[in-house]
């Protein structure tokens, strides 16, 4: 009788530690699967030609010994570019991706960033760094969450996500969506309303991805449409705000800032790029 092929699964470079972690489990839950792990590009080129199934990254390379491939898992919900290419798009792979399993985590970073900035918390953070009591640290005004107009742009699994618990606090919830493919708490609205519903929000939360349609949609024109003591949240791709659009309108106070030492602008643009984009930046 002949025995029944093992399906391999090779995990492609680069190796973090958590990639060890993660064939182990696979071994456990299916131990069927040949689970292989390719430390470098060597023994990717080695193995390739033997894998069933892949994660992470098969380079233009390597695609032409993948024949026997059949599932590629993507790593990223928003690919780099240069992921996809022609050849394995004509490839019979089934290329899947890790879309909606972190949604509850990045809308509680959100809501991380909400809370925070409602209460003032990093002005009394900065006092505690500087070893100072000051119960009037805060410069700006508590925003009521319960009642405080949230609009997210792009209302997908994260957006959906951080609709419903913003719901939960009393929030009153706006979407901008072209296609809805979740249930939301968000009324939701087609994005060429999307001008008319920013000078209404106390918190603008946007998740969209990096296209040609987004980039730099973030700039000058749309800062200055925002209260000027709305807050800006971007969790999205950072190429779709205009850094220097964003750091003229906090010179400029057209929207919220929190203290004038934030605005030299070499120290302010660094900080935006390791932290994000605030609309007040703390």
């Amino acid at each position: 009788m002949k025995a029944e092929k093992v399906a391999r699964f090779l995990m492609m470079p680069p190796i973090g530690k958590q990639m060890w972690v993660w064939a182990e489990r696979l071994r456990e839950a299916v131990p069927d699967l040949d689970v292989v792990i390719a430390e470098n590009d060597e023994a990717a080129a080695r193995e390739i030609s033997m894998a069933d199934g892949a994660y992470g990254w098969v380079s233009p390379e390597l695609l032409p010994s993948a024949l026997q491939l059949r599932w590629l898992q993507n790593p990223y919900a928003g690919p780099f570019v240069g992921y996809y290419y022609p050849e394995l798009l004509q490839h019979p792979v089934t290329v899947c991706n890790p879309r909606g399993i972190y949604s509850d985590h990045i809308a509680h970073h959100i809501l991380m960033f909400m809370l925070a900035l409602a209460r003032g918390l990093p002005y009394y953070l900065d006092a505690q760094r500087a070893r100072r009591w000051d119960p009037k640290a805060r410069k700006r005004g508590y925003v009521n969450l319960s009642g405080a107009a949230v609009l997210i742009v792009g209302v997908g699994g994260i957006g959906a996500e951080t609709a419903r618990v913003c719901h939960e606090l009393g929030c009153r919830v706006i979407g901008i969506e072209p296609r809805l493919e979740h249930e939301t708490k968000a009324q939701i609205f087609p994005p060429e309303d999307l001008d008319e519903l920013l000078p209404t929000a106390d918190f603008v939360v946007t998740t969209v991805p990096h296209t040609p349609e987004t980039e730099l949609m973030w700039n000058t024109a749309r800062f200055r449409l925002m209260k000027s003591s709305a807050y800006f949240i971007n969790i999205g791709r950072g190429k779709t705000a205009c850094l220097d659009d964003l750091v003229d309108a906090l010179q400029n106070e057209d929207i919220g800032v929190p203290d004038s030492t934030y605005l030299k602008k070499n120290r302010f643009r660094k900080r935006i790029r390791c932290y994000g984009t605030w609309k007040t930046f703390c």
